[in-house]
This record gives C-alpha cells, sequence and structure tokens, in this order.
C-alpha cells in the first residue's frame, strides 16, 4: 500500500470506510472551519468515499462510540473544543479510531506558540525573539525587553485572530487588551519586517512555498479569508533559497513531532534569513487557504489533495 514517498497509497474510496469529516467545533475559528469542512466534505463525496459532516467534538465522539466511522478527517481549526490542540486526538486514540493530521503532541506543541518556539530555539532554528506574558505580567518590562516594532498575540490561537503589530508603546495597551479576549497566555515577539511567506507540508512532501502579497500592512485575519486583493506568488522563491526554505520548513515540523500534512509560516527578512513563525496542524481549506494553492503548483488538484490527507489517516499503530 506504501507509494515511493512513503504514502499510503489507497485506490478504492470503500478502504477508507465510512469517513467523519469534523468540522465547526466551538473554538474562536469555528467559522473558517465551517467553510474548510464543506468544501472537503463535497470532494471526498466527489471521489466516491462514503463522507458525513459533524459539527463539533462532543457529537463526533458520540457517533463514533455508536461505531458510525472508521476513521476521521479533522477540519477542526484551533483550541478549546477546535480540535487542533490535542484533546481530540488524544480521544480518539484512546477509541482506537484512523484521523488525519498530526497526533497529541505535534498537535499540543503547535498550538502553544511559545513552547513551539522553544523546541525550535533548543534545536537552533531560526525563531524571532520573545516573551512569554502570563496573565497580569509586565507587559510595559516586556515591551523593554523585546524592543520595539513588536508583535502581540495569544500564545494559542490560529487564523491571525488577536494578532496586532506595536510600534510603539502608545499601541502597547490596546493590543493586550485585544490579545487578552481569547483564553490562555499570550505572546508578545520580535516584529520581523519583510516576506511573509508558508510552507505546506502533505505526507512526507514539502510543496512550493507561497509569498504572501497583502494589500494592507501585513497577512491579518481580513486578508486572509475575506479581502480579494491579496497576491499569492507560488513558488515564493526561486532555486537555492527555495530549497533552503523548504527545508526549514520541514526541520520545524518534525522537531515539533508533526506528521499527515500541516504548514509552517515563515517570515523572511530583509537581509535574506528566514524565521520560523508557528506550525499549524489542521490548516483552512477554504477558497481562500494557502495548502490548496501551494498543491495547486505542484499539480495536485483540492479533491486529490483532501484524498491524499485522508490517506495519511492510514499510519502506524491506527
Amino acid at each position: 500500500m506504501s507509494a515511493k514517498d512513503g504514502r499510503n497509497k489507497i485506490t478504492d474510496p470503500a478502504q477508507f470506510g465510512r469517513v467523519a469529516v469534523v468540522m465547526g467545533g466551538s473554538s474562536a475559528e469555528r467559522e473558517v472551519s465551517l467553510d474548510s469542512g464543506r468544501n472537503v466534505l463535497a470532494a471526498l463525496q466527489a471521489r466516491g468515499i462514503d463522507a458525513h459532516a459533524i459539527d463539533g467534538i462532543p457529537a463526533l465522539l458520540d457517533a463514533l462510540r455508536a461505531g458510525h466511522f472508521a476513521r476521521v478527517f479533522n477540519i477542526l481549526h484551533g483550541q478549546h473544543g477546535g480540535g487542533e490542540d490535542g484533546v481530540l486526538q488524544g480521544a480518539l486514540e484512546s477509541l482506537n479510531v484512523p484521523y488525519t493530521g498530526s497526533g497529541v503532541l505535534g498537535s499540543a506543541l503547535s498550538m502553544d506558540k511559545t513552547r513551539s518556539k522553544r523546541v525550535w530555539q533548543s534545536l537552533s532554528l531560526p525563531t524571532p525573539g520573545f516573551v512569554a506574558l502570563p496573565r497580569g505580567a509586565d507587559v510595559h518590562a516586556a515591551a523593554q525587553q523585546v524592543g520595539f516594532p513588536l508583535i502581540v498575540k495569544p500564545a494559542c490561537e490560529g487564523s491571525s485572530v488577536g494578532v496586532t503589530r506595536v510600534f510603539d508603546e502608545s499601541q502597547l495597551e490596546q493590543a493586550v487588551e485585544l490579545a487578552a479576549k481569547y483564553p490562555g497566555d499570550l505572546l508578545m515577539e520580535t516584529l520581523i519586517e519583510g516576506d511573509e511567506l508558508t510552507v505546506a507540508v502533505l505526507g512526507r512532501e514539502v510543496l512550493p512555498s507561497i509569498h504572501i502579497v497583502p494589500k494592507g500592512a501585513f497577512y491579518d485575519y481580513n486578508a486572509k479569508y475575506i479581502a480579494e486583493d491579496t497576491l499569492y506568488l507560488c513558488p515564493g522563491l526561486a532555486g537555492d533559497d527555495e530549497a533552503a526554505l523548504r527545508a526549514l520548513a520541514w526541520q520545524a515540523f518534525d522537531a515539533l513531532g508533526c506528521a499527515g500534512w500541516g504548514r509552517v509560516d515563515v517570515m523572511r527578512d530583509r537581509a535574506g534569513r528566514n524565521w520560523l513563525l508557528e506550525a499549524n496542524t489542521a490548516p483552512g481549506m477554504t477558497s481562500h487557504s494557502l495548502v490548496p494553492k501551494a498543491a495547486a503548483a505542484a499539480g495536485i488538484d483540492y479533491q486529490e489533495l483532501c484524498w491524499r490527507v485522508l490517506e495519511t489517516s492510514f499510519r502506524e499503530g491506527m
């Protein structure tokens, strides 16, 4: 069943059995997840897979305990009911149900940006300087330590939720107030000014990078999911620079224990140095999303991409 690239190649849709496409949930990224999930569901069904939508973790676990599904395509985003923080993965492991994407460790580590960065630092992988901000911490002292300009964001959210670029002291309190609306600790890190890039991983294949050129100041929630004027250049780099970026993305992905599929976000500064920002273990699959764009550049259409992500649920121990 394994292809030369380590992929578990499935040729008959019946081999997947009845598939639950779990979407929505209760995280801050619910609406994006529902959009992703509808697209994934339609793609799998178009390829003859017996796939069905399930909204959220409680409904999914009820259905699994009743024996309704053979495996799970997880397209939940975020934490606290978002299915991307290791909690769902642990539940599925306990039920011995195969699922797409990273396991407990990779999911939990990637969701926590502070701990992701500490892992990368321990391996001398480049990531912007940072200070972890527990609730009630002295944000002004932290800002002096990091230096302006800087970024303030929740440590455990995705989709650019609660992220603010801060250029001087006067903007600090408002940035912290926004980030603090979301659960968990905050993170303050050096603002890298330059190009925004992302690299998708599918199985053991690293897809072409994407250089994101937003119309506004940076790639915020609006630019990701709403605006129609964001430019996506793929591949984002050329020659040795592209090869080095893809190699770094794989190192970062692997270091966190990630598997199956995902995406690594990077900033490239004016001097051409790459800086790791975060890894995403259940990236968006909307019409604006980056993994489908990278896959298309590699000759993998949307339906085939969804099929191949589902193939990643066939792995050792599952």
